[in-house]
């Protein structure tokens, strides 16, 4: 018998999509925010390079975590990701 793959509900897609961004925008932002000297009493507040850094770096993590491993970490949490075989 042939399986055919349930669709995943949008919320679930949305939800991990921006989860998946508020946790690469918290800990790079963090991160990078200590490394470049950017850092506040409250978080980090980043400009310039460091900045971009940070864009690059959250893009990448979409990219190469869809591409490489099914699917982000919230896309894997919330049981959205396509399991490779």
């Amino acid at each position: 018998m042939s399986e055919t793959a349930t669709p995943h509900p949008n919320w679930k897609i949305i939800l991990a999509a921006l989860l998946d961004f508020l946790t690469m925008f918290a800990i790079g932002g963090f991160v990078i925010g200590k490394l470049s000297g950017q850092s506040t009493e409250h978080g980090f507040s980043l400009s310039g390079i460091p900045a971009l850094v940070l864009t690059a770096l959250i893009v990448a993590y979409f990219i190469i975590g869809n591409r490489y491993f099914g699917g982000t970490l919230w896309k894997h949490i919330l049981g959205t990701a396509k399991l490779k075989m």
